[in-house]
């Protein structure tokens, strides 16, 4: 399988919401929701690439903070180890550049959506971790 390969993604949150993506037609895991980011760059780091992923993307400027969580998941044609950081807004309102649907989500609506297997984890941690929706 060779190296895992490196991807960030941001949770970025607004007046108690989450925002989620949902990945486009044709891409691998077509249809399913996920946290906003994307696949490293050779001699980025992964908040560079986080920072990069956002902006092509969304179309907006944030600071990306803490490492939550950074776990690995084998699919059958590849490894990925996901890194999940809180990230700040601080320029831009997020829309889909990609031609992807994005939404704001409440904590209570985690459960709605349909997320690839690699973030079960990391929803469990939303779920655990409410300071985190109000801003703090």
């Amino acid at each position: 399988m060779g190296q895992p390969i490196a991807v960030a993604a941001g949770l970025i949150f607004k007046a108690g919401n989450l925002l989620i993506t949902r990945r486009p037609a044709g891409s691998h895991l077509a249809g399913l929701w996920e946290f906003p980011g994307g696949k490293c760059e050779k001699g980025e780091t992964l908040q560079e690439c986080l920072q990069r992923e956002l902006h092509e993307e969304l179309g907006v400027v944030v600071n990306v903070r803490e490492c939550v969580e950074t776990l690995e998941h084998a699919y059958p044609e590849k490894v990925v180890q996901l890194s999940f950081f809180r990230c700040n807004l601080v320029m831009g309102e997020p829309e889909g550049k990609e031609g992807q649907e994005i939404a704001w989500i409440g904590p209570k609506q985690l459960g709605g959506f349909s997320f690839p297997e690699a973030d079960s984890k990391m929803l469990q941690k939303l779920h655990d971790n409410e300071t985190w929706w109000a801003g703090e």
